[in-house]
């Protein structure tokens, strides 16, 4: 008789340990894990032509996912690295140029547009010039590493002539075409 009681103690215990444990492991939380770029598609991308420095890339993300994603950073062959930008009031009254810290959300079941003026990559230290009509190749990076890869058509768009502020402070001096 005691040994019974020890044995439905414990399957009792195992049992309730089960019940946690099923609802540890939700669908929610194995979405979770799966990479951010899995969900996303970027549409009508476009990157800026330029002949050298630096240019931008535009378009549309959508996020089909239940999670928000971050898009931190990007890399392309023609550029030496590509940044999450985005575009701020100066305090010369024009438009500043910037780092944007933190990347971009993308909602979940939403979008993220990247415009002129606004948020956008940034392709930067470029090793050729880019003429309208070619393609040029990005890679998304997002917070957890996965990757989304688009081809962009260049165009040519002579931009907001922002200032550039490289340290983030959004007084900087240089022009930049995007």
């Amino acid at each position: 008789m005691w040994h019974n009681r020890i044995t439905f103690k414990t399957a009792a215990a195992i049992g309730a340990c089960v019940f946690a444990l099923a609802g540890c492991t939700s669908r929610d939380s194995d979405e979770s894990s799966e990479p951010m770029a899995r969900d996303v598609a970027m549409t009508n991308q476009w990157a800026s032509a330029a002949d050298s420095g630096m240019t931008a890339l535009f378009g549309s993300f959508t996020n089909s996912g239940r999670h928000d994603v971050r898009i931190v950073s990007g890399t392309s062959p023609i550029a030496g690295h590509v940044e999450v930008h985005e575009v701020v009031p100066d305090t010369a009254g024009g438009k500043a140029m910037q780092r944007k810290e933190g990347g971009l959300v993308v909602p979940a079941g939403g979008s993220r547009e990247l415009i002129p003026g606004g948020d956008h990559l940034m392709l930067m230290d470029l090793k050729q010039p880019l003429q309208p009509g070619a393609d040029v190749a990005v890679t998304v990076v997002f917070e957890d590493g996965s990757t989304l890869p688009v081809t962009a058509q260049v165009r040519d768009f002579a931009g907001g002539n922002e200032n550039y502020s490289p340290g983030g402070g959004g007084n900087g001096t240089s022009h930049h075409r995007g």
